[in-house]
C-alpha cells in the first residue's frame, strides 16, 4: 500500500474533474479505512490559479511507474518539494531529472520503502520540510531547470556549433555545449 494510510492525512488529492479517478481514489481510501472526507478533489482552473493553489501543498508525491512531467515542473516552480522513485523508462525518470537540475537529489529515492520513509519524515517533521522548501526556493533562481538565460545561451551555442560544422562541410555529429 506504499504507506497510503500513513500519508493520506498529509496529502491533498487532486483528480481535476476525472470522475473515474475520484471514484478510484475514494475506493482506495475506503479499502484502507480512510474517511473520504479527508480527501480534497480540486477542479480545473487557469494556469496562474493552478500555480497559486499548488503553493498550498506541503509535499508532492510523484506517481509510479510514470512520473509527473509538466505537473512536477509546476510544483517545483510553485515551491512544492516532490519525492520521486525513478522508473525503468524515460517517462519514469523525468521527475528525477528535474530534481537533479534543481540540485535536490535528496528527493530522489531508490526503493518504495525509501519513498514511503522519506514522505513520512517530511510529513512528520515541519522543520525538515521547511528546510527543503527553503532550499528549493533558493535554487529556483540559480539552478539550471528555471534558468532561461542559461538555456538560451546553451541552445544558441549549439546552433552555432551545428552551423559551423555545416559550413565546413562536416556531417552531423554529437557534441557537448560547454557549461
Amino acid at each position: 500500500d506504499l504507506g497510503f494510510r500513513r500519508l493520506i492525512g498529509h496529502v491533498a488529492s487532486q483528480a481535476s474533474g476525472c470522475l473515474y479517478c475520484q471514484a478510484h481514489t475514494l475506493l482506495g481510501a475506503k479499502n484502507f479505512g480512510i474517511d473520504a472526507a479527508r480527501l480534497v478533489f480540486a477542479g480545473r482552473v487557469t494556469q496562474p490559479e493552478h500555480l497559486a493553489r499548488q503553493r498550498l501543498a506541503d509535499l508532492f508525491l510523484d506517481t509510479l511507474p510514470c512520473n509527473a512531467h509538466t505537473t512536477a515542473s509546476d510544483a517545483l516552480w510553485a515551491g512544492v518539494p516532490l519525492i520521486t522513485l525513478p522508473g525503468e523508462t524515460f517517462a519514469g525518470r523525468v521527475a528525477a531529472s528535474l530534481l537533479n537540475a534543481m540540485h535536490l537529489p535528496e528527493l530522489v529515492v531508490a526503493s518504495t520503502e525509501n519513498y514511503v520513509r522519506l514522505a513520512i519524515q517530511y510529513a512528520s517533521d515541519a522543520g525538515r520540510l521547511q528546510a527543503v522548501r527553503s532550499k528549493l526556493a533558493a535554487n529556483r533562481g540559480t539552478a539550471p531547470l528555471f534558468d532561461t538565460a542559461l538555456f538560451t545561451r546553451h541552445i544558441e551555442a549549439a546552433y552555432t556549433a551545428m552551423l559551423e560544422r555545416h559550413s565546413l562541410g562536416l556531417p552531423p555529429a554529437h557534441f557537448d555545449v560547454p557549461a
